[in-house]
């Protein structure tokens, strides 16, 4: 074999992998998301009940069990994408960037950091670089989004989300330094801050359906009209119903109301520690996000849409960004949205199969 379709193998191998390794990673960081932050925080919660119940206590511990070796899957996933994303990026091919000069030492560095951290682990200083680099790179992908995507719509999503979890970077970045310091009075604005956060992140995904999941109404498709009226009117009628519900339980039976009370704040709880939300706004909303950003993320993966998977690592890996793993889905989910622009993920695969140096020959395949 030549050099030239020896390295046009290596390329078109690369892209299967990224390919493969993107839809491994979407589906591992879901069932760390569910058995992980979210069973095993249940059990914590149920903590009375599983020592009554011997089943019970079993389940729960082999549910977290599995979703911790769950977290290292997609921790390892989310090094094996970012590796091949930043190897393109750096050889200027098809997925460079204007902004790949600042983009790519930034994310090495970050990714320098988690490793170095899983050895020994970091101090309040060493949270604040961490916390100081991801920061960095928010900037740095917004930036590339806004000059690649000129959709207003994709770009006030965007913007909110980065707000919103920007929110949260600076809690924890002015609180940990404040404590450095020694200072013990609060920082200005830290509690104003992360709960605007959380409000921003909740907006994004109820307005990913309307930037990248929305049908028109007004379009010649009988079916997807259909489709767009009937969720239009079912979604409205159920936000309206759980906007209202501790009113209507209240006129019905102050019994039942208090103990709906009750088990929306273990449900909150539960997502509190797994995700961050403090459900502080009402319970309809959270449940409209969740709703809207699941109906996107399935309609753009099943078409291969790029964002697709960007959007699904972008919300799985929730608001409190307390492990460093979450940070990195981040990360990709908006390198992922930024490439989407490029085509979808089997083109963009294509894509890894082409020039990657000066050296290739025409035998490599075409852009399409």
């Amino acid at each position: 074999m030549t050099p030239s379709g020896s390295q046009s193998g290596q390329a078109e191998s690369t892209g299967i992998l990224f390919e493969y390794a993107l839809k491994f990673l979407l589906l591992s960081a879901f069932l760390e998301l569910v058995l992980y932050r979210l069973v095993s925080r249940l059990g914590m919660h149920m903590a009375k009940l599983a020592e009554e119940s011997e089943a019970v206590r079993i389940t729960f511990q082999t549910l977290s069990s599995l979703g911790f070796v769950l977290l290292n899957v997609t921790a390892i996933l989310l090094f094996l994408v970012l590796s091949i994303v930043l190897l393109h990026k750096s050889r200027q091919s098809a997925w460079s960037g204007r902004y790949d000069h600042l983009l790519v030492p930034a994310v090495s560095l970050l990714v320098a950091l988690t490793i170095a951290y899983l050895i020994v682990p970091p101090a309040m200083l060493g949270s604040v670089i961490y916390n100081t680099v991801s920061g960095a790179i928010l900037i740095i992908l917004m930036a590339e989004f806004l000059e690649t995507h000129h959709r207003w719509s994709q770009r006030v999503t965007v913007g909110c989300f980065v707000l919103g979890i920007s929110g949260w970077i600076y809690y924890q970045t002015v609180s940990t330094t404040y404590g450095l310091l020694g200072i013990v009075n609060p920082p200005p604005l830290v509690n104003e801050v992360s709960r605007g956060g959380e409000a921003l992140m909740v907006l994004a995904s109820i307005l990913v359906l309307w930037s990248y999941g929305s049908t028109s109404l007004f379009t010649k498709n009988r079916t997807q009209r259909k489709w767009a009226l009937t969720l239009l009117v079912s979604g409205g009628v159920t936000f309206g119903a759980l906007l209202y519900i501790d009113f209507f339980l209240s006129l019905y039976s102050p019994t039942l109301a208090e103990d709906a009370r009750q088990a929306g704040q273990g449900i909150g709880w539960v997502f509190q520690m797994g995700m961050g939300y403090t459900f502080y706004l009402p319970f309809a909303f959270y449940l409209a996000g969740f709703t809207c950003w699941a109906y996107t993320v399935v309609k753009l993966i099943v078409i291969s849409r790029l964002a697709g998977y960007g959007l699904g690592l972008m919300f799985m890996a929730g608001y409190a960004l307390q492990l460093s793993h979450l940070t990195l889905m981040v990360v990709v989910g908006l390198i992922l949205l930024t490439l989407d622009k490029r085509g979808r993920l089997g083109k963009l695969r294509d894509k890894a199969g082409t020039v990657l140096s000066p050296a290739a020959t025409p035998a490599l395949s075409p852009l399409r």
